[in-house]
């Protein structure tokens, strides 16, 4: 895999991509467990919200490496690690983002085992953790501009 440049335009519409999966999140009745369950759609739109913010974190890390570096990561789960490998994150948040790639799969490949309860609590307690990680990619972005195109 050849090194080129990271395109400014996917990482603004993947990173504004997550924001809007987040707020989506955030806008459904979080803060009332029963409220939440009285309405099955909501498990079904917080599953999609989380699944395509994941993939999208992930896609982006997958853009960074391949562009930035010429790092192909063919799965999820090696994301995290080139990542780390190559400095982008720090050894907490690539640690996270490798949690994050298995859940992800256990999302797509084991749907029937993730409950509704399991869903909430991660929608209520561990979203700040995508954003975390998100952080983290930017700041690096911002100290590597030189790695970026010059446009869109």
């Amino acid at each position: 895999m050849t090194k080129t440049k990271i395109s400014k335009l996917v990482v603004v519409q993947r990173v504004s991509w997550i924001k809007r999966m987040i707020a989506s999140i955030k806008k459904l009745p979080l803060g009332n467990r029963q409220e939440f369950f009285a309405d099955e759609r909501n498990v079904a739109a917080a599953e999609s919200y989380l699944r395509r913010a994941l993939e999208a974190l992930l896609d982006l890390g997958r853009h960074i490496l391949a562009k930035g570096f010429g790092y192909p990561a063919t799965e999820y789960r090696e994301v995290s690690k080139g990542l780390l490998e190559k400095e982008v994150l720090t050894k907490k948040n690539a640690g996270m983002l490798d949690k994050m790639a298995g859940y992800r799969n256990r999302m797509v490949h084991f749907y029937q085992e993730i409950t509704p309860q399991e869903l909430y609590e991660i929608c209520c307690d561990h979203l700040d953790e995508i954003k975390q990680v998100l952080d983290g990619l930017i700041e690096w972005l911002k100290d590597n501009e030189d790695k970026l195109n010059e446009g869109f």
